[in-house]
């Protein structure tokens, strides 16, 4: 297939049955692979959006500089896209994110400024929020709070279930901005109300990787979370488990968080007699390989997991 650019191939990624993780017979659990995007996440498809939006509306200007909170992944999604753009970008982040990632937004060509890591994602969007602040160039599209964040999925990613597979049940996503869980949600219940959506949340305290819990104070601004019908809470020692299965049983090399969004999509087909489920793999395990999850002993990564922000 030929594209007109890079930026043309975000979306459309494919979605892949887990034939080893299905409880039944007559139950199927599919994973929609977003490491597949160019810049190996689900959040190419959120930055895409909110650069064309704030272009679309006139907040971006050609001597404008983007900066954003963030901890990875939709850094470098807008590192990468502003480098083919032509702006600025800023990324404030945790000082306790992975070596990859820090490289990787280097690579782009974007400035980091570090927060508190003891302050994790919510100390980096204060920092970013007092630096808005501070020079008139920055523009923040701060993805929190961006109505272009469920607006990526809602007219994309659910699109694309749809159309792949119009027979589907339940939708299994982890809770982090919420704009996955609101997009997806808000299309497929149009589509068919008797779609049940399902949020994998963290157990409070317990970090796991690229997701929040709403017990920890911060409800972030996008999430409906009337369009949900459960959440389940899922350990960081049971979402690497899951990611290493992940690998052995399918050839899946997804990061942390994957396996916490495939650990509640198999609580809630285990429940079914019949049906179809689909959760969202948001990332590749790549970005990951300096805190070798892969291959250490679970003991030890259970002793290392507070010390490290790995979303």
């Amino acid at each position: 297939m030929r594209y007109g650019n890079l930026l043309e191939t975000i979306g459309n990624t494919p979605l892949v049955e887990l034939k080893s993780f299905s409880p039944h017979p007559g139950v199927q659990i599919y994973a929609k692979l977003e490491g597949f995007n160019p810049s190996g996440s689900v959040k190419d498809r959120v930055a895409m959006k909110m650069i064309e939006e704030a272009e679309a509306g006139g907040r971006l200007q050609p001597d404008s500089i983007l900066i954003e909170p963030t901890s990875g992944n939709t850094g470098i999604a807008l590192a990468m896209i502003s480098r083919i753009k032509g702006y600025q970008f800023v990324a404030v982040m945790p000082d306790n994110v992975t070596n990859e990632r820090r490289q990787i937004l280097e690579l782009y060509g974007a400035k980091i400024i570090f927060s508190d890591g003891k302050l994790g994602s919510n100390g980096a969007v204060r920092l970013a929020k007092e630096l808005v602040q501070q020079d008139d160039r920055y523009v923040m599209l701060y993805q929190y709070g961006n109505e272009a964040n469920p607006r990526a999925h809602y007219e994309g990613t659910a699109v694309e279930i749809i159309r792949d597979l119009p027979d589907i049940d339940i939708f299994v996503a982890g809770l982090g901005t919420g704009g996955t869980l609101t997009g997806n949600a808000r299309r497929l219940k149009e589509y068919n109300p008797a779609i049940k959506v399902v949020a994998a949340e963290p157990q409070q305290g317990d970090g796991v990787q690229g997701l929040r819990s709403l017990e920890d104070g911060f409800v972030p601004p996008v999430l409906d979370q009337s369009l949900l019908d459960g959440k389940i809470l899922v350990s960081s020692l049971d979402s690497i488990r899951r990611t290493r299965q992940l690998k052995d049983q399918e050839g899946i090399f997804a990061g942390p968080s994957c396996g916490a969004s495939l650990h509640a999509a198999i609580r809630v087909a285990s429940s079914l007699e019949r049906g179809k489920v689909v959760t969202i793999l948001a990332d590749g395990g790549w970005k990951y390989l300096s805190e070798d999850l892969w291959t250490r002993d679970l003991e030890q990564i259970e002793d290392s997991l507070e010390a490290k922000i790995l979303w």
